[in-house]
């Protein structure tokens, strides 16, 4: 399955780890954006998601935050959710 992902993230956020180890297992293609390395892109992140934590996710123009993706698999929701996103 391979849906259009685009996370921000940092070099220190654990979060972010485990968000890019649940995509890797459900073989999500993502860009991953380092904040820490861009304050344009954590400026376009703060616009997009509303939030300035990290991670933010977002499946095409569809934002699931930072956590909600493992609540999602723990529920189940996740793969339809992957599924009918996929490019």
């Amino acid at each position: 399955m391979v849906a259009k992902f685009l996370m921000y993230s940092t070099r220190i956020c654990p979060y972010c780890r485990m968000a890019e180890r649940l995509l890797a297992t459900k073989e999500v293609q993502f860009e991953n954006v380092m904040v820490d390395e861009n304050s344009a892109r954590r400026n376009e992140m703060t616009l997009r998601a509303g939030k300035t934590g990290v991670p933010q996710i977002f499946i095409g123009e569809m934002h699931v935050g930072g956590v909600e993706p493992a609540k999602l698999e723990s529920t189940g929701k996740l793969n339809a959710l992957l599924e009918s996103k996929v490019v």
